[in-house]
């Protein structure tokens, strides 16, 4: 379904720093490219058109936001080792040293036939190629008795900022011997290891503020990412204090009460200090309002990104169909360089190589103790496919783990700056 111009307005309103009229008056004839989503895809995909195009392509990145605070490495801030202010960014170089139109509002809707954005502001920006890359949204009702209206009693912090300081400050004011309890999500999910690099980080600040205090992880997958390296981790440092209850022990049948604090596993009430939910998730809303989604995640060709629905959008990262990558900051990264050339040469006439893609994902288990899992890739007529893949393996050394740990200090360093600049 191709959205019009009436069909979707969105709820949340934020003051744009350029009018619509502004935006409008800024292309003088230029080809124009919308960036939707100001994140590790959308960033890095605003930076890489405007910087490599020599000024021949005029590009508007429309972010609600004025500092961005990634949700990879919030986990740290979780354990102790980073200050929030360590995950958050400016977009004011891309704006400076870029000269790409930076528009805090949130984008509504796409009408696909007059190729323009809806602004909850007011007005609309047209475009020639569009790039989507909002991230994630919620699957309504995937976890019984929540919803986004009960995220304060009960946070998912799966979206960086304000949800991961909340979900921080009540780690810190529970009561000694207290009870934390994470939802887990089922699969597809942003970041694989991301919930249990969380319980890690959790028990690392319990350890040492509230060593009485038990976590209990409600999952309902069979197995997850680097498991194997966190259960190993989990025994190592902290003994006794998280307890997993997979779907065989009803890990996949959990209800909540956010006003009672209570979680339901199969039947099984928890009266919890904290409850962690994190939601089964689906490509972020605008995805769907523009009709470019097969029910929860938006398909793409892998060769450009560009969506098998509208070949004058291309979609980035966590809300796409894609393959083997994982959704993850790190793949959204990559997506968007192949996504910038292909939209550079499709404008510009300028040379598209073929498509190559990596990812890594680190996660850090205790002080000085990194793990990471990653690949390369390579497009088929059918998906991004995975060609080669590595992992931690048990039993290493501390040497390597800490080595691995700082590794991921220089990606983050590295990947900050390739999308900001």
């Amino acid at each position: 379904m191709k959205l019009n111009r009436r069909a979707f307005m969105g709820t949340g309103v934020a003051v744009a720093t350029l009018s619509a009229p502004m935006v409008h008056a800024a292309s003088h004839g230029k080809p124009k490219v919308v960036v939707v989503g100001g994140g590790a895809g959308g960033a890095t995909a605003a930076r890489y058109i405007a910087k490599d195009s020599a000024g021949e392509i005029d590009v508007t990145l429309i972010e609600p936001s004025r500092s961005y605070y990634t949700c990879f490495f919030s986990n740290l801030y979780i354990g102790g080792f980073w200050e929030i202010e360590n995950l958050a960014h400016s977009y004011g170089k891309l704006a400076a040293d870029y000269g790409i139109n930076v528009v805090h509002d949130w984008a509504t809707g796409v009408d696909r036939d007059a190729k323009t954005v809806a602004l909850a502001g007011g007005g609309s920006v047209p475009y020639d190629r569009l790039i989507l890359s909002p991230g994630i949204d919620f699957v309504d009702g995937a976890v019984p008795g929540w919803d986004v209206s009960a995220q304060n009693a009960m946070p998912h912090a799966y979206k960086g900022g304000s949800q991961t300081e909340l979900l921080k400050a009540q780690i810190m004011a529970m009561p000694e011997g207290g009870t934390y309890v994470m939802v887990a999500p089922p699969n597809p999910y942003r970041c694989p290891p991301g919930p249990y690099e969380r319980i890690s980080m959790v028990a690392h600040q319990l350890k040492a503020n509230n060593p009485t205090a038990k976590i209990i992880i409600a999952d309902p997958k069979e197995s997850f990412s680097k498991q194997a390296l966190f259960e190993e981790g989990w025994q190592k440092h902290y003994s006794g204090m998280v307890t997993r209850i997979g779907p065989d022990f009803g890990g996949g049948n959990v209800t909540v009460d956010p006003a009672a604090m209570t979680v339901d596993i199969d039947g099984e009430v928890v009266k919890a200090d904290v409850v962690n939910v994190i939601p089964a998730q689906k490509a972020g809303l605008i995805c769907e309002a523009a009709g470019l989604t097969d029910g929860n995640w938006a398909p793409v060709d892998g060769a450009s990104m560009v969506s098998r629905m509208d070949e004058n959008i291309h979609i980035l990262g966590d809300a796409t169909n894609q393959g083997d990558m994982p959704k993850s900051g790190y793949s959204a990264n990559s997506q968007a360089k192949v996504a910038a050339m292909a939209v550079r040469g499709a404008l510009t006439g300028s040379r598209v190589f073929p498509a190559k893609y990596s990812n890594t994902c680190w996660s850090l288990i205790a002080t000085d103790d990194g793990v990471k899992v990653g690949a390369a890739y390579e497009p088929n007529e059918e998906k991004i496919a995975s060609v080669s893949s590595f992992v931690s393996q048990t039993g290493e050394d501390e040497a390597m783990r800490k080595a691995t740990y700082e590794e991921s200090i220089g990606w983050y360093e590295g990947i900050t700056t390739d999308m900001f600049g």
